[in-house]
């Protein structure tokens, strides 16, 4: 029962950062409601329009330039791994994996799952890539801390909400506290070369390459927060070390709530910082700018170019480059277009927080140019439907993010329509567009979705039929709430929530309506709870019906796939669930098998891997964030190195390396032994 309670609270608290970013955000969200609520999208309109050429242009040079300096972040890394890279190559590497995990929050500031997939065709073996992610993730953070130490002790009222009630003695010591961290690592790197934490020793760079670390990141920061700082208006006050202060916190805010962007918890803590310095109109006039510059068109960008390089790269096409001399040949055949799929994913969430946000403006919308009962649906929708739409979305990418091909086809449904709905409204052109690009942007990779939701597994369920009857309830209810919601400018449906204009019994309805909906939309989408079998006579015989020659001796149970029609046998070792060889059974149920191998490890709050892995599913393990380390004959990993036993290496250990290898090296040698003595398929 013990071991029981301590799985469920690690599972627990794998969704605690979520859950604190949705909190943040719902907080962002009536903070600047309440505070900013007669904002009007004419006065930002204008506010955007006063932002002078030179100052766009200023803008987005520095946003190029910012994009530049990251570059170095990985051509360090992969010195510092061992193996470097040429300088192009990096940098498309860098391009495509911080313009997703700007936008994707913090679990992605690494953009290791980018790396991964673009090092390994490059000659890193997966240790050597785990180095350069680490590099990168740590050089991102030193900046931070070195701008921040100096901010605490030059300017520590310039911290939005901490500033102006914190004593400044509380401020210069967790200033001098950043400060010796840097100092830290610097002095380390000179004098021991590695630290050990929580029984991992860490190989530090040089001395030489980690004071080129602090400056590279240092320098960074500065120039992200200059591309900001030039679309703002003269202020009296206002210089730019003040406005640094501003921005450090905000972006700190930001990346500790885990959203897309630090979208809404970023941009409340840069209203409430430049407040005194200026009007909300320009702020958000330049909030809107700058996610456009730094956020929105690198994304799109990057998005595009990797999915063109993976298309073209199966047609054999000129972007060839970026193909050549893998270090393992396996891992060269990954050629699904991950960060394609990762990007839409992230791109549909931001739409979905578009759409939930607009009503935050408050707008005044010509309908004249329309058809007057078109108008007039339009006009009675508001900002309600699109708010819908935007939860939706949310959900939606929920759902991508899990492989789910129901999501595929309703996030384009939703996108479709929302773009519909936004080109009824004169000023909202530009969300159609956004929606549309998105649309294209996911359209082309139906077939990355590829897991089935809850609706469509098997015969209808009893849990089905109540979801689909909530979701429908749910729907007719708030149409009918609209007659009363419809008085609000802004009734966007968490606006209505929290109004004071209207009764609490709307209120407490819409709220519920909503809360079930979503809930139920869910439910409906989501892969169902897996089970697994016993190890015993019968699950052998299973195997072995599937095709396996042999079966293990040690295993703890047997993972089906969604049809039932292949099957992966599992063992528990300690924090990782360990599957014991590639799922066996029919080509199209086996990759279901690996997500639900995962999705079993998450509900036990453990780390899926799997050991004997051959060549032909490495793209999935990759995809459920799995890194290959090629295997030597007696089934232990390989000393890293390039040499021609690596590159013909035909089973690996796909694992979670930075986290998991270290538990399972002491196992595998006793896993080997006992895996010599398989069981024959006829026992």
């Amino acid at each position: 029962m013990a071991a029981d309670a301590k799985s469920s609270l690690k599972g627990y608290l794998k969704h605690l950062p979520a859950v604190i970013g949705v909190i943040l955000l719902v907080g962002a969200v009536y903070v600047v409601q309440r505070e900013f609520r007669h904002l009007k999208l004419q006065d930002i309109e204008a506010a955007v329009r006063d932002i002078p050429p030179k100052a766009l242009l200023f803008s987005f040079v520095w946003t190029f330039f910012s994009y530049f300096i990251l570059t170095f972040y990985d051509r360090l890394g992969t010195i510092y791994a061992g193996h470097a890279v040429s300088y192009g190559r990096v940098a498309f590497a860098s391009f495509c994996a911080y313009s997703l995990s700007h936008n994707l929050g913090f679990a992605a500031v690494s953009g290791a799952a980018v790396r991964y997939r673009l090092y390994a065709h490059w000659g890193l073996t997966p240790l050597q890539i785990a180095k350069t992610v680490a590099f990168c993730s740590l050089t991102f953070a030193l900046g931070g801390m070195v701008l921040g130490g100096a901010i605490l002790f030059i300017e520590p009222e310039s911290i939005p909400f901490f500033g102006q009630h914190l004593p400044h003695i509380a401020l210069y010591g967790v200033g001098a506290g950043l400060w010796l961290l840097v100092l830290g690592y610097v002095t380390l790197s000179r004098i021991v070369g590695h630290v050990s934490i929580f029984g991992h020793t860490i190989e530090l760079p040089g001395w030489r390459m980690a004071i080129v670390q602090v400056i590279l990141a240092t320098v960074d920061v500065a120039v992200t927060a200059t591309i900001f700082y030039a679309l703002l208006p003269h202020a009296e006050g206002l210089t730019w070390l003040i406005f640094l202060g501003v921005y450090v916190a905000s972006y700190t805010a930001g990346l500790a709530a885990n959203l897309p962007g630090g979208i809404g918890v970023f941009d409340t803590a840069m209203l409430f910082g430049l407040e005194p310095y200026m009007s909300a109109p320009h702020i958000v006039g330049a909030i809107l700018i700058f996610r456009l510059f730094y956020y929105v068109i690198p994304l799109f960008l990057a998005g595009f170019m990797f999915a063109g390089n993976e298309i073209i790269l199966r047609g054999g096409g000129m972007f060839r480059y970026f193909r050549k001399v893998p270090a393992i040949d396996a891992v060269g055949r990954w050629s699904e277009p991950d960060f394609a799929v990762t990007a839409a994913t992230g791109a549909v969430a931001l739409c979905g927080v578009l759409m939930l946000t607009l009503g935050i403006l408050a707008p005044q919308i010509d309908y004249r140019w329309l058809d007057s009962e078109y108008g007039e649906i339009a006009r009675q929708a508001g900002q309600f439907v699109p708010s819908l739409i935007g939860a939706g979305l949310v959900i939606m990418a929920i759902g991508l993010s899990h492989r789910v091909n129901l999501a595929w086809g309703l996030t384009i449904a939703l996108l479709v329509f929302g773009a519909a709905f936004a080109a009824t409204q004169d000023n909202r052109l530009w969300v159609s567009a956004t929606l549309v690009a998105t649309t294209l942007l996911l359209a082309p990779f139906r077939a990355c979705f590829y897991r089935h939701a809850s609706l469509l597994r098997g015969p209808f369920q009893s849990q089905n039929v109540l979801s689909l009857i909530v979701l429908a309830v749910c729907l007719i209810w708030l149409a009918l709430t609209r007659t009363q919601t419809r008085i609000l400018e802004n009734n966007a449906f968490w606006a209505v929530i929290i109004s004071p204009q209207l009764p609490n019994s709307v209120r407490l309805a819409v709220a519920i309506a909503v809360v079930l909906g979503l809930v139920a939309l869910w439910l409906l989408l989501r892969p169902s709870k897996v089970e697994y079998l016993p190890w015993d006579a019968n699950s052998r015989r299973l195997l072995a019906a599937f095709g396996a020659a042999s079966t293990p001796e040690v295993a703890d149970g047997v993972v089906m796939g969604e049809a039932g029609r292949s099957a992966i046998a599992f063992r528990r070792c300690s924090s990782v669930l360990l599957g014991l060889g590639d799922p066996v059974g029919e080509e199209a149920d086996r990759v279901s098998a690996v997500w639900r191998l995962r999705d079993l490890a998450a509900q036990d709050g453990l780390d899926a891997a799997i050991w004997r892995a051959g060549p032909d599913l490495l793209h999935i393990y990759g995809d459920i964030g799995l890194a290959a380390l090629p295997l030597g004959e007696d089934g232990l990993p390989m000393p890293e190195s390039n040499s021609d036993e690596t590159v013909k290496a035909q089973h690996f250990l796909a694992c979670v390396a930075e986290r998991d290898l270290d538990t399972l090296l002491p196992v595998l040698p006793r896993l080997a032994q006992s895996m010599g003595k398989t069981v024959p398929v006829s026992a």
